[in-house]
């Protein structure tokens, strides 16, 4: 092998993971699923959510959580992840409402 040809392969192996990490964070989701009880008792699931935004609790919001993705999550009682209290959720938890929250209306998951 030529000695150009070498470093050639050799810049590409170091350049490689640097291109890499600079594109892993798009369109990450969390592998699995988030499943909630609306206040109707509608059960909603979201398979592999996004990681980077504010996800909306659809239907009313939702006054019960489960999580069964590999990625903790917070749980808010405004829309567009506002308001407190905020609920941490870790991964493969539930999380229930309690007095005086009636619904969360958002959540986010923490990456």
């Amino acid at each position: 092998m030529s000695d150009h040809r070498r470093l050639g392969v050799i810049a590409g192996a170091l350049i490689l993971p640097f291109a890499v990490a600079g594109c892993s964070g798009l369109g990450r989701s969390a592998v699995g699923t988030i499943s909630y009880v609306t206040p109707t008792d509608r059960v909603v699931t979201v398979s592999n959510p996004g990681v980077t935004r504010c996800h909306p609790l659809l239907r009313g919001g939702a006054k019960a959580v489960a999580n069964h993705t590999m990625i903790d999550m917070v749980l808010y009682p405004g829309r567009g992840c506002t308001g407190t209290p905020s609920s941490y959720n870790a991964t493969t938890l539930n999380a229930r409402v309690t007095p005086p929250l009636r619904t969360w209306r958002s959540y986010s998951l923490v990456h």
